[in-house]
């Protein structure tokens, strides 16, 4: 029932007045709403659970790659940079990239 309460609100297509028709229904004839439920709007029920899935995948894997070792290495870049036009000494450019990488 949670399930169906969730794709239910999941999908921005339903109108409002529809998806509380469904929800009364659901309390108050739930096992008879859930098939119903299931029959009529399974296949988008299925789409809708695929697409959320793919969106929190993409999401995690741009937070890792935001935090992980592409981070690193640009900061690592930006204090060889600066190491070069001899903004710092050699001494500062190994701290920060000791920094970078732990």
């Amino acid at each position: 029932m949670f399930t169906l309460l969730t794709d239910l609100f999941r999908d921005h297509t339903t109108s409002g007045w529809v998806k509380a028709i469904w929800v009364v229904f659901l309390f108050v004839f739930p096992l008879l709403t859930s098939l119903v439920y299931l029959i009529v709007r399974g296949g988008g029920m299925a789409e809708r659970s695929a697409r959320e899935a793919e969106r929190i995948d993409t999401a995690q894997r741009e937070y890792i790659q935001e935090n992980a070792g592409t981070n690193s290495a640009a900061q690592i870049a930006d204090a060889k940079k600066l190491l070069d036009a001899g903004t710092i000494s050699p001494e500062e450019f190994e701290r920060l990239k000791a920094k970078a990488l732990g």
